[in-house]
């Protein structure tokens, strides 16, 4: 579990495929203080460390992951954005991000905002998903609040420190990032669905 409160960028370093896997080398602040089978987030998808050196670690997604988020589009020097899991005595900075992506949305619009940036991201209509103004989102990785909401999409505000120490200003128009709604939400909307 985790709080999508980023604490570094991660650098993809290598890519190797394995059939339909995709083994990950990344390098980032602290590769010295994790170990082998720990769980850590990479732009919003947890991935388990199956090899780990002084200066990097490997993890390896599935064909579902690649799927269903942006990782099968990583090229070697991308950033990532990176999460280790939460320790149950620390805050709950964010909110309750679990890592387990639901779908890929698009970038479709950036817009400076005298010191801010709003982002507005369009994705699939499920009805089983959905979004709320004032609520959260995660956005690869990363925990927001939603500033205006529509069936097929929304948008967020960003401020400069997440600006400046997230992938946020590497992304531009047509960009895939990936969405994890709110447990909370979908809970509620799956609820809801049963009385239709």
């Amino acid at each position: 579990m985790f709080t999508g409160i980023i604490e570094a960028l991660g650098k993809v370093e290598a890519l190797e495929r394995e059939q339909e896997n995709l083994h990950i080398s990344i390098s980032n602040p602290f590769p010295g203080e994790l170990k082998i089978d720990q769980s850590v987030a990479h732009n919003g998808v947890c991935l388990t460390i199956v090899k780990l050196s002084d200066e990097q670690y490997t993890v390896t997604a599935i064909l579902e992951t690649l799927q269903r988020s942006n990782l099968g589009d990583l090229k070697v020097g991308d950033e990532l954005n990176v999460e280790r899991c939460m320790t149950m005595n620390g805050r709950l900075d964010g909110h309750i991000v679990q890592g387990h992506v639901d779908k890929k949305g698009i970038v479709t619009k950036v817009e400076e905002a005298d010191g801010s940036w709003y982002y507005h991201i369009s994705h699939d209509i499920d009805p089983e998903i959905i979004t709320v103004p004032k609520g959260s989102i995660t956005i690869n990785g990363v925990s927001l609040t939603v500033v205006d909401s529509k069936p097929d999409g929304f948008s967020v505000a960003i401020i400069p420190f997440t600006y400046e120490h997230t992938n946020f200003k590497h992304l531009k128009v047509g960009d895939a990032v990936n969405l994890e709604f709110d447990i909370l939400g979908k809970y509620v909307a799956r609820y809801m669905a049963n009385f239709k």
